[in-house]
């Protein structure tokens, strides 16, 4: 009979190197370029800190960054590009959290990119280099999840290879009192090989330093759209326009 004698051990805090992105322990250096990055209604929404209604006032905004996805047993980790004409600069934050070495379990989320970096090398080589953390430190699964109604989200974890492992009807509350479900996905220590190959193929298809693409069309969780005008704040097409400042 196989027995698994794998050891898991909590990763210290580290910088995580790619060819593309840099990851960083989260650090109060970091505010400015992360709210630059995240503090756009595109952001939020999708489900991302709560969903549109969770988008902090620019007053709030550092007291939030320094809370959102930290905690004892997590990594906050802030997403650098490197190379080419931005590089250095600030396009978002993961975190990897719910460290849990009993089980073996981890949960990668709490993850927001600046909508510029959508659909490059960012977030591909973000779940490279911090799955692969994980499972060098013996995890066994790690966990990834995103708002049932965001299909952008739950799309670009597809296409990782994770497993799904279904929805949870009615599992939390929206930043607006709205309850949602949550669709939940898995990466396994057994096929986290096959998953890091797919990955890697699909960074080969981008050899050179990322480049910002333009703002991207974005519906939020109640298929509002999100309309950015030049020289103005970005606000919803349709009922309250509850962003806007």
């Amino acid at each position: 009979m196989h027995h698994d004698v794998r050891v898991t051990r909590r990763p210290a805090p580290a910088v995580l190197v790619g060819r593309h992105v840099r990851l960083e322990p989260l650090s109060a250096a970091h505010l400015p370029g992360l709210h630059d990055a995240l503090a756009h209604p595109e952001v939020f929404a999708g489900g991302f800190g709560g969903g549109p209604a969770g988008l902090p006032h620019t007053d709030d905004f550092d007291a939030w960054a320094l809370a959102y996805g930290v905690a004892d047993d997590a990594r906050r980790l802030v997403v650098r590009l490197v190379g080419g004409e931005h590089d250095g600069r600030v396009v978002g934050a993961t975190t990897l959290g719910d460290l849990d070495e009993a089980a073996g379990t981890a949960h990668l989320g709490w993850t927001g990119y600046h909508p510029r970096v959508w659909g490059t090398a960012v977030n591909p080589e973000t779940k490279l280099l911090v799955l692969g953390h994980a499972f060098a430190h013996g995890y066994r699964r790690v966990r990834l999840q995103a708002d049932d109604a965001n299909h952008r989200s739950r799309a670009a974890i597809e296409r990782l290879g994770a497993e799904p492992a279904g929805v949870l009807p009615n599992d939390r509350v929206r930043a607006d009192g709205t309850v949602a479900g949550t669709a939940v996905y898995w990466v396994t220590a057994e096929r986290w090989p096959e998953v890091a190959a797919g990955l890697r193929e699909r960074l080969a298809g981008s050899p050179g330093p990322v480049r910002l693409r333009p703002w991207p069309r974005v519906t939020d969780v109640d298929g509002r759209e999100v309309r950015r005008e030049p020289g103005r704040p970005a606000v919803h097409r349709g009922g309250l326009d509850a962003l806007e400042d």
